[in-house]
């Protein structure tokens, strides 16, 4: 038995339970991240003099960079390992967080908003393989779905933070805690992140057995393991183009596919909801409080998907969220009170994250694990372009006068495509 499979049947450690821990608390910074540019948007506009497309371009050069980043840095995970790129990339964060806090013009700001995505895009395919490496069979879909839900609480905490600072130190002081975060981030993934058990057993670097003896010890598995047969003299090719092979041109489409659907939908909601409902009348703490009843679901749902995934096909659960959240967009558009409103802003966002951690948990199965992370990257980035095409988008059409009622409803049937193309994906391999 090679030591994948030892890991797939044994109950879950506490050393396992710290590698999700880690990948969790880096999928908070993104949530912060994101949250953070939602909640200042209206101070940086403010003080630029800047207008519905300028902001909505603002807040998606961010998410420009993850989708960047994802693309052009995951491969790198398949050659080198998952651990130091998922170190640089922290860093290269943490770094683009705080010079934000340095920047005072549009240009600047976009800039460094574009660094800090390069690198939350190189750790978001890392660490979705990484948990779903050491996580066992059984606990999977619940491990995947704690680390999915750092994302909506990071995105409470960056709007609760973007909240209670800007008001008395300016909404640069909310990038610096982010900057701050991310630096005690990079030292703890210096002093306990693990390599990759595949990378290991797939790529054997030198002294991989003394490395792999190890992560076997603090797991607490004992007695001999072995590397799993390969043909070591047919060296697998780490390249896009592979995506496309006749064995994986149609899981990679499908799933682009429901990735552009979903994150575009959850974006939108995420990035917008504060700001439309405050252009529209509402006072803005009242649009705040909904814009964070929004995060505050994404927590939740992450970890709802988890329990049922547990106990169903992740698949069907992916599907019927999807279809939910439509459902959820318009109940919100019909709310009358804001105690209801508030009721389905939580809902809103429990299921949108929730097909977002669905899609985390099914998308490393879909490709071998020699390519894994490329497989993973590009999806996520490709994913990407519909984070950043949907605020833009807004901007656009809010100045052409589209009213919000508008945009939700069309972020409800884009949710809905992402359904059907969740039904037609399968697995291709246990990841």
């Amino acid at each position: 038995m090679d030591l994948r499979q030892k890991i797939a049947d044994h109950p879950m450690s506490g050393y396992q339970w710290l590698v999700v821990g880690l990948t969790f608390l880096l999928n908070m910074l993104d949530g912060f991240d994101v949250l953070a540019v939602a909640f200042t948007a209206k101070s940086i506009q403010a003080e630029l003099d800047l207008g519905g497309a300028q902001i909505g371009t603002l807040m998606s050069t961010g998410l420009f960079g993850m989708a960047a980043g994802s693309v052009l840095l995951a491969p790198h995970a398949d050659r080198f390992g998952r651990r130091p790129l998922l170190i640089f990339s922290t860093l290269l964060s943490a770094v683009g967080m705080l010079m934000t806090y340095f920047s005072h013009s549009l240009e600047s700001i976009a800039c460094w908003r574009v660094i800090t995505g390069l690198g939350v895009g190189g750790i978001l395919p890392c660490t979705n393989v990484l948990v779903s490496e050491y996580a066992n069979r059984k606990w999977r879909g619940l491990a995947i779905a704690i680390y999915a839900s750092g994302f909506g609480i990071g995105a409470m905490l960056g709007g609760m933070s973007a909240v209670l600072l800007q008001g008395n130190y300016g909404w640069r002081s909310v990038f610096l805690v982010g900057a701050a975060l991310t630096f005690s981030a990079v030292a703890a993934l210096i002093a306990l992140l693990p390599e990759s058990v595949d990378f290991l057993l797939g790529k054997r670097p030198p002294h991989a057995r003394e490395r792999l003896n190890k992560i076997a010890a603090k797991i607490g598995l004992h007695g001999e393991w072995a590397f799993p047969e390969t043909d070591r003299s047919v060296k697998q090719k780490v390249s896009l183009l592979r995506l496309f092979e006749p064995a994986y041109r149609k899981t990679t489409l499908l799933c682009w596919l429901a990735f552009v659907c979903v994150m575009s939908a959850y974006y939108f909601v995420s990035s917008w909801t504060p700001a439309l409902l405050e252009q529209a009348g509402m006072a803005k703490t009242q649009s705040q409080s909904l814009g964070m009843a929004v995060s505050i679901g994404g927590a939740l749902g992450s970890l709802l998907f988890g329990l049922l995934a547990s106990r169903r096909s992740a698949r069907s659960v992916l599907a019927a969220f999807a279809v939910c959240s439509a459902a959820a967009v318009f109940c919100f558009l019909s709310a009358q009170t804001l105690a209801l409103a508030f009721v389905f802003a939580v809902i809103i966002g429990a299921l949108m994250n929730g097909c977002i951690a669905g899609l985390y948990t099914i998308n490393p199965t879909l490709y071998a694990a020699d390519f894994r992370s490329t497989g993973v990257g590009i999806a996520i980035g490709v994913g990407r372009l519909g984070s950043i095409v949907s605020p833009i988008a807004a901007g656009l059409l809010l100045d052409q006068g589209w009213a919000k009622n508008d945009l939700y409803a069309g972020a409800a049937v884009i949710i809905l495509i992402a359904a059907v193309a969740v039904i037609g994906l399968k697995a291709k391999t246990e990841a």
